[in-house]
């Protein structure tokens, strides 16, 4: 028997870590790409054995989503907010310092009341039945001092720690991350000339040729710094170093969406609140984009442009009453004073109704709003809706 196979195709699994994370995650296929498989190498049992399930040294311009893709991928298999063993590399520039990460050594002060952060227990918190994965994400690893990254040679070559008081830590069920801003300037020179939302309005884009070629000289410039800083035997130990791109146009637009849709999901699953939808205008998104993003931050500003232009009115519509339960609102975007206007075009709508109108493009929390509906309003069968929308996915 002779049958072509397609090594290209991935497992159920891992076909829906994928799905999820291009939804929330946007312009960083790549990056997306070099998760799902080694996630499809831990499922099949073909990782190395001893070592870390996988190491990812993440480089490139801030805002361009290198910690929110940690956290996604967590959220994504572990289905909790937050399951991340998060080390803020900023906090130990000094070597005495490593004692908050392994813990103190037997005679030393202090000993017994030192709690290491890299634990088993810590660790193993947010495994659950199905999944027992540890995702521990080292921010801004050229921070820390070479303590601390002697420290992660034995971790990413052997895949065990051994803390202060002798006791071993096994890594072999972790994927561990570390994201950098090395040699962020100069990527940022590079992509920058006509790149960035504000830029493109109403100019020509760039050809798909120049973009790729400019994403390129953007990797060899982050790696070439990564390579500067760290040791070869760091450098050898990681299983994959990935440049984060710039984002393009449509990259930010979809971030908006994603931003507007857990916001309008945290309206509807929120307690003791009045629970109402929105539906945002083109112009309006444009305007928000216009005002949160900067081509030197990428994205990172826009939740603070949603709070400014967006939230705090709704919250002042909510505190004098102008909205009540049940209301849909329309959201769109007055040229002549440059802000945000707000429309009531219905009221009183069930909320069966209102969770059928929201985005489900974007299910990043179904299961818990279909719960929260569903606890509030135990009349009214939301299963249909929640499996609907649960099908998405």
């Amino acid at each position: 028997m002779r049958t072509t196979l397609d090594p290209k195709r991935t497992g159920k699994d891992a076909s829906y870590l994928e799905y999820r994370l291009r939804q929330l995650i946007a312009g960083q296929d790549d990056a997306i790409g070099q998760i799902v498989n080694m996630f499809q190498m831990y499922t099949t049992g073909l990782s190395s054995p001893g070592r870390p399930i996988g190491s990812f040294l993440f480089l490139g311009p801030t805002g361009t989503g290198k910690t929110r893709l940690v956290e996604a991928a967590a959220e994504c298999l572990l289905r909790r907010p937050s399951p991340v063993v998060k080390i803020d590399c900023a906090e130990f520039q000094h070597s005495h310092e490593i004692a908050k990460l392994i813990g103190s050594p037997p005679g030393y002060l202090g000993h017994r009341e030192t709690h290491p952060l890299l634990s088993q227990e810590m660790l193993n918190q947010y495994w659950n039945d199905d999944v027992k994965l540890s995702f521990v994400l080292f921010d801004e690893i050229e921070k820390a001092s070479d303590a601390l990254w002697n420290l992660l040679l034995g971790i990413l070559d052997k895949g065990v720690l051994t803390l202060g008081d002798n006791r071993k830590v096994d890594f072999s069920r972790a994927m561990i991350f570390m994201t950098s801003n090395l040699g962020a300037a100069e990527m940022s020179q590079i992509g920058s000339p006509k790149m960035g939302f504000a830029r493109s309005l109403g100019k020509e884009t760039l050809a798909a040729e120049e973009i790729e070629r400019r994403s390129e000289k953007q990797s060899k410039t982050g790696v070439e710094a990564a390579r500067k800083k760290f040791t070869p035997e760091f450098m050898n130990r990681l299983d994959k170093i990935v440049v984060f791109k710039s984002l393009a146009d449509k990259d930010l637009r979809r971030i908006l969406d994603i931003e507007l849709a857990i916001f309008q999901q945290r309206l509807l699953a929120g307690a003791n609140q009045k629970k109402f939808v929105f539906a945002v205008s083109d112009d309006a998104k444009t305007f928000l984009l216009e005002q949160g993003v900067d081509p030197r931050y990428g994205a990172r500003h826009l939740k603070r442009s949603m709070e400014r232009l967006l939230v705090q009115p709704l919250s002042n519509l909510l505190a004098t009453e102008q909205i009540e339960d049940g209301d849909c609102l329309r959201i769109e975007f007055d040229a002549i004073e440059r802000e945000l206007t707000f429309t009531k075009e219905a009221e009183g709508l069930p909320i069966g109704t209102m969770f059928e109108m929201i985005d489900t493009s974007v299910p990043v929390q179904l299961g818990a709003l279909a719960a929260a509906v569903s606890n509030e309003h135990p009349k009214i069968n939301t299963s249909a809706t929640a499996s609907k929308l649960k099908g998405k996915v």
